[in-house]
């Protein structure tokens, strides 16, 4: 290994932390101490950001007995201490000091999204409900083609409920019944329909 290359030469050497500073202000600033003060040392309270200048004797002497809460009573002292937590930032209670008419939404601030809710869930919630006070109609149940057609064939709607497709299949039943008609075969024909259209509607969950 070469000692005297050149590329030892751009190698940086980061200077030691233990090392102390070059002092700012000359000598230690205890009076009568004619050694160099290389060491900061803070003046206190009232005082941030304000050091003292003292050698390495005067220092450890200084910080011994070094005390910020100096003059202040208990309940200064928990009052800095708890204020410190949070940074001695400024904070107040939730809900206080609140802009007038905060509680008001802005209509322009108040989003009202599209959405297809066939069971109702996000509705009972009060979800859209801007929606529900311009468009109170309440939505449709959508049902196959299938679905349609079988209720068509027992004569209801889209908006029937499992007690009237009971009901209506019960009395249709009894009417196109061969033994309510006399024993008369030319309804069966009609009674099938309503047969399978019962059948097509339980299949589906609706009774």
């Amino acid at each position: 290994m070469d000692l005297n290359s050149r590329l030892f030469d751009s190698i940086r050497i980061k200077p030691s932390c233990d090392e102390p500073k070059k002092a700012e202000s000359g000598t230690c600033e205890t009076p009568g101490c004619q050694n160099p003060g290389l060491y900061r040392a803070p003046k206190g309270r009232k005082a941030e950001g304000q050091y003292w200048r003292f050698c390495m004797d005067h220092v450890r002497a200084y910080n011994a007995t070094y005390n910020y809460f100096d003059g202040m009573n208990d309940a200064a002292v928990q009052a800095f201490q708890k204020d410190a937590i949070i940074g001695h930032r400024p904070t107040w209670a939730m809900g206080v000091n609140r802009p007038a008419g905060a509680d008001k939404a802005k209509p322009e601030a108040t989003r009202d999204w599209a959405y297809v809710d066939p069971l109702g869930i996000l509705r009972a919630e009060g979800v859209g409900a801007t929606r529900a006070r311009t468009k109170p109609e309440p939505q449709r149940p959508r049902h196959s083609a299938a679905v349609r057609r079988a209720l068509d064939v027992l004569g209801l709607d889209e908006t029937a409920d499992t007690a009237a497709i009971k009901a209506q299949y019960k009395t249709l039943v009894k009417r196109f019944h061969p033994d309510a008609n006399g024993g008369d075969r030319s309804f069966e024909e009609r009674l099938r329909d309503i047969i399978r259209a019962h059948d097509a509607l339980r299949a589906a969950g609706l009774c």
